[in-house]
């Protein structure tokens, strides 16, 4: 005969301990705490692709398993490539990305869409996360310089 597990009772009368200590703390907390004010996003707009424009905001890089999708521009993701992901600037501009902790820099090509988040203003490759020095960290305030624009963009 085998024995029954008091697992699934434990659990459950924890469960509803935690539950419904949370749902008694929630009212009381509301009432005490005037909600805080959201985190400014960052300005993601207004930037035209102009060799100069400038930009400053928060950047992230990919992660490992979006390696070989397709991104925006209809070309496969390599995670080694210098690349990144901006919300208005066109395809294929050229743009010098600075660490502001470091001072470390690297030139990136746009070639996809991105970020996501409202608080983002990039999204880099590994390699270019690499080139940073913030793999670790995951996300690093930087600036943002157009240095190049695409060929099909340029005024004769």
């Amino acid at each position: 005969m085998r024995a029954r597990s008091r697992f699934p009772r434990v659990f459950a009368a924890v469960s509803l301990f935690v539950e419904s200590a949370v749902l008694a703390a929630v009212p009381a907390a509301l009432a005490q705490t005037s909600p805080a004010p959201a985190p400014a996003p960052a300005s993601t707009g207004g930037l035209t692709g102009a060799v100069g424009e400038t930009q400053t905001g928060l950047a992230a890089y990919y992660s490992h398993r979006l390696n070989g999708g397709r991104t925006a521009s209809g070309e496969r993701f390599n995670n080694a490539a210098l690349t990144t992901a901006h919300q208005t600037l066109p395809f294929g501009t050229r743009v010098r990305v600075t660490n502001a902790k470091n001072g470390k820099s690297v030139v990136l090509r746009v070639n996809d869409r991105g970020p996501t988040q409202p608080n983002r203003i990039l999204d880099v490759s590994r390699a270019a996360a690499q080139r940073l020095n913030f793999v670790r960290a995951g996300l690093v305030e930087v600036k943002l310089e157009v240095v190049g624009v695409p060929k099909s963009r340029r005024r004769t």
